[in-house]
């Protein structure tokens, strides 16, 4: 195998005509440029330079190497550049998927703060539910994937079940048995409340007690969200009537502002779009958590440990308004961003 090193020698004097020429060229000492040309002639066992009065010229053996090597070289250097792209020491693509209020709320601020330090990476986003982006993931789709549940322990970690919170409830009834958690690496970015949402019609401010709509209709979720409102409503003493069921939060808030029935939804969907016709209070006890997962082991390309700062930096809350109540429903300060109490954004650093 010859040598790489050698090789850029050769065609560097065979480039700039003279030994004295490739040695300024390559920054190297002019005896070291002599010895790499001592070496490949070794390597080959065929004479690759002569001398030419007080210079040297290339033998045709030399000339023919020295053409193949630019080639190679010219290779190894588009190759190597690439790579780099695509592992995010330069330009690069990052693919993201995210489920809907997270594409609504913490996703745009953090594409934002990604353009800003790192222009050159293009971002490219899909939404989906946590199922279907922990299978992209493991597949290689994308690079980072937001998902969220209503444990903050992975499905299937030690400890009694909890009914709404198991694998099927996690990952989707589709998706029993089968272990979409292994080589995962979650990282808790957001404990947000879940909030009861009533409509504005019913007067006062809604108690902060599931029971007390019993008798009401209930306008349920996706199948994660529906198993946590039957699983708080069991908590409670009773089983939901369940009238209406919509995955799309802002439907969910029509609905009732219409009074067509109750509901709950979490901090985030309430950020990401509020309808003026309700009200909400958060339930004491009920939370979800939002997690950025990478998949194997690390360390992660600079451009994806990049998107997880500003993910982090983006899923902080913004302060709460000033002298907003718990019942007119300003949950733009409620949940708190996984090791940071800080409202104001964090300096990045830009990959090397």
């Amino acid at each position: 195998m010859l040598d790489v090193t050698r090789l850029r020698v050769l065609v560097a004097v065979a480039r700039y005509g003279s030994v004295t020429a490739a040695a300024r060229a390559l920054n190297y000492a002019q005896p070291s440029v002599s010895h790499h040309l001592a070496r490949l002639e070794a390597e080959t066992g065929t004479k690759l330079i002569q001398r030419a009065g007080r210079g040297i010229r290339l033998t045709d053996a030399g000339r023919l190497l020295a053409e193949r090597a630019a080639e190679v070289i010219g290779r190894l250097d588009a190759a190597e550049n690439e790579l780099a792209a695509y592992t995010g020491l330069r330009a690069g693509r990052l693919r993201l998927a995210a489920f809907p209020s997270a594409l609504g709320t913490i996703v745009p601020a953090a594409a934002a703060m990604l353009r800003e330090h790192q222009p050159g990476v293009d971002l490219r986003l899909t939404e989906a539910e946590p199922p279907e982006a922990l299978r992209m993931l493991r597949a290689g789709y994308v690079d980072v994937a937001l998902v969220f549940r209503y444990s903050p322990d992975p499905p299937g970690a030690d400890g009694p079940p909890v009914p709404g919170s198991g694998p099927d409830a996690a990952l989707g009834d589709d998706e029993g048995g089968i272990d979409l958690t292994e080589g995962l690496r979650e990282e808790l970015l957001l404990d947000e409340p879940v909030h009861l949402v009533t409509s504005a019609q019913g007067g006062p401010d809604p108690p902060a007690e599931l029971a007390t709509y019993a008798r009401h209709r209930w306008i349920a979720g996706c199948d994660r969200c529906r198993a946590n409102l039957l699983r708080q409503c069991a908590l409670a003493g009773f089983t939901p009537k369940i009238a209406f069921t919509t995955d799309d939060y802002v439907a969910v808030q029509a609905l009732v502002a219409a009074d067509l029935g109750v509901s709950t939804l979490p901090a985030l969907c309430l950020r990401a779009a509020r309808h003026p016709g309700i009200r909400t209070v958060p339930l004491p006890g009920a939370h979800r958590y939002v997690f950025a997962v990478r998949y194997g082991d690390p360390p992660d390309p600079p451009a994806v440990n990049l998107l997880m700062e500003v993910l982090r930096t983006a899923a902080v809350p913004p302060p709460r308004p000033a002298g907003s109540g718990a019942g007119s429903g300003a949950v733009s300060g409620a949940g708190s961003a996984a090791g940071s109490c800080a409202t104001e954004p964090a300096q990045l650093q830009s990959p090397a």
